[in-house]
């Protein structure tokens, strides 16, 4: 998929902040986040939407996302909860035809409206967020054992 700019981030030949690499997804931070912490979750593995994906990978996005969103928790960022969406076709606002899981950090009374301001908005401190995360992914994993 020479145009999927999710297959590019993949191969490594589009930028990106990565805060999980596994060997079936890779997850990193939204370039126009609703909210400080906004993950993307993907396959690696190239799939338009929800129904030409398999469903084991669907799994390893959702457990992905799982994680990402107890690390937000764990993280310095101390999100309350968590939103994890998918967009799944253009009727659903799909707009990088790669499926992809949102992990979008929540705190109690952010008054956060979801599409508010999509176009303009920008990541703000990129690599110190994504630290932020990294952080509490490691805190997780330190919890599970």
């Amino acid at each position: 998929m020479n145009s999927c700019v999710f297959c590019a981030i993949v191969a490594g030949t589009a930028p990106s902040t990565t805060v999980l690499d596994t060997d079936e997804v890779l997850a990193f931070l939204d370039i126009r986040p609703i909210a400080r912490g906004h993950v993307l979750v993907i396959p690696k593995t190239h799939s338009a939407d929800l129904d030409a994906m398999e469903p084991a990978l669907g799994g390893a996005v959702f457990e992905a996302g799982q994680r990402i969103s107890r690390a937000l928790r764990r993280s310095d960022l101390k999100a309350d909860g968590a939103h994890l969406i998918v967009n799944d076709g253009r009727a659903a606002f799909q707009t990088v035809f790669h499926t992809h899981l949102h992990v979008v950090p929540r705190w109690t009374g952010d008054k956060l409206r979801l599409a508010a301001g999509f176009v303009t908005r920008r990541s703000r401190d990129p690599q110190e967020t994504a630290a932020a995360i990294r952080v509490g992914l490691e805190r997780s994993r330190t919890e599970e054992q």
